[in-house]
């Protein structure tokens, strides 16, 4: 008799959660690249391979698939920006400047689409839209985040100096998908030094 263990049987209950984990990221995929507006319930569901009943048994509605996006985007910016933490132990100005440094790579290469939550704000300008409010609670917490950095590092006026520099990020977000490979995005560490530099 074969002691190898056997995968459990798929049960009625694994494929909607299998369902909605492809209409996730399918809805990542695409809403980041073509914009969220640009994409319709439909090609979400084609390019998943499941029916449009499975998403609306996993979404009350494209709304609240939007925002999940933008939250699940969110996660993934604040992994992001505070990995630098752990190459960086106790350095708040190091961690904020290996994050820039490679935002300036990926910002000036060619395909780069700026930022989801950034887009979204453009996209949905009405402050009642679920995609609007969450993006625009991910900047505010950014902002917070930067202020307490910039703190930390001994800034004069830490305030005006996370203010600034939040400028540089989103404006790097925005040149990045006008100009591409090459662009003043490059430039992005280059000025948040100098910026820093002159406030401590």
């Amino acid at each position: 008799m074969s002691t190898r263990s056997k995968s459990p049987p798929t049960t009625a209950a694994d494929t909607p959660r299998r369902a909605a984990d492809r209409i996730r990221d399918t809805a990542f995929d695409l809403f980041y690249r073509e914009g969220i507006r640009a994409i319709g319930v439909e090609e979400i569901v084609n390019r998943a391979g499941v029916t449009k009943p499975s998403l609306y048994r996993a979404y009350e509605s494209k709304d609240e698939l939007i925002a999940d996006y933008l939250r699940d985007y969110d996660e993934r910016f604040c992994r992001s920006f505070e990995a630098p933490a752990a190459e960086h132990p106790g350095d708040p100005k190091g961690q904020l400047l290996a994050y820039l440094d490679r935002l300036a790579a990926r910002a000036s290469a060619e395909g780069y689409r700026g930022c989801g939550l950034t887009n979204a704000v453009i996209e949905y300008p009405d402050p009642a839209h679920p995609a609007h409010q969450v993006a625009v609670d991910s900047k505010h917490a950014l902002r917070k985040r930067l202020g307490e950095m910039c703190r930390s590092m001994g800034a004069r006026d830490a305030d005006e100096l996370a203010d600034s520099l939040l400028l540089l990020i989103e404006g790097s977000y925005v040149s990045g998908q006008a100009f591409g490979e090459g662009g003043p995005a490059r430039a992005l560490g280059v000025a948040a030094r100098k910026l820093i530099d002159a406030a401590l």
